[in-house]
């Protein structure tokens, strides 16, 4: 075991995402020593790096594994989870999603990639203010935390990132691979809570609509 990735599981925190900021607190000494450290804890596989100045030890080395959603949570703070990655997380599409996709107030679409923790997506959107955050829930993974927009927030994120029209209940249902019962079974106020949220005409017309075609 390298002494960086010591030096983390004695001060208890093996378990969390590291910046570069919390191992100088971690491992003092100079910068070189630093990062000669973290290059031989990372030649060694025991430290992963997530994205410039993000780290976090090897699952061998964690008393719980990494949860990716709360990962994302960590690799850009004020995000939360959504769309597909939310959708397959409530069960509401039958697909596993490989990738993370997340929501952000403010800045450009990025994406960081690790060959071990996977693909972590993240999309600006633009809502009515004070309602980021509606419809979005605290999540407990693992012994680790995350947001995640309930199901009907993650479909009508979804329609705003693809940018999708009304086409239908079964488009809703066939292409968008809703399950039906699912959705039928949610209280019709989670979906009108949801006209506040969006400035677009697209989402009220949707929300509108799938009420609609729910006799809802």
């Amino acid at each position: 075991m390298t002494p960086l990735t010591e030096r983390i599981i004695k001060t208890g925190n093996q378990n969390h995402a590291l910046s570069a900021s919390q191992l100088e607190r971690i491992l003092g000494g100079s910068d070189a020593r630093r990062y000669g450290l973290v290059n031989r804890a990372l030649k060694a596989g025991e430290l992963l790096k997530v994205r410039r100045g993000l780290y976090v030890l090897a699952q061998e080395h964690r008393k719980t594994p990494v949860h990716p959603f709360a990962l994302a949570q960590q690799i850009l703070p004020g995000s939360y989870v959504s769309a597909e990655s939310a959708l397959s997380f409530h069960g509401w599409i039958p697909e596993a999603v490989r990738s993370v996709l997340s929501v952000t107030a403010k800045g450009k679409s990025v994406s960081y990639q690790q060959d071990i923790l996977g693909k972590f997506d993240f999309k600006p959107m633009t809502v009515n203010p004070g309602y980021f955050l509606q419809a979005v829930e605290r999540q407990e993974l693992q012994q680790q935390v995350a947001l995640v927009a309930n199901p009907v927030r993650a479909l009508l994120d979804l329609v705003y990132l693809r940018k999708l029209p009304w086409r239908g209940l079964d488009f809703v249902l066939e292409g968008l691979r809703i399950d039906e019962q699912a959705l039928r079974a949610e209280p019709p106020v989670q979906l009108t809570k949801l006209f506040d949220v969006y400035k677009g005409t697209r989402e009220k017309r949707f929300i509108d609509a799938l009420l609609r075609a729910l006799d809802l």
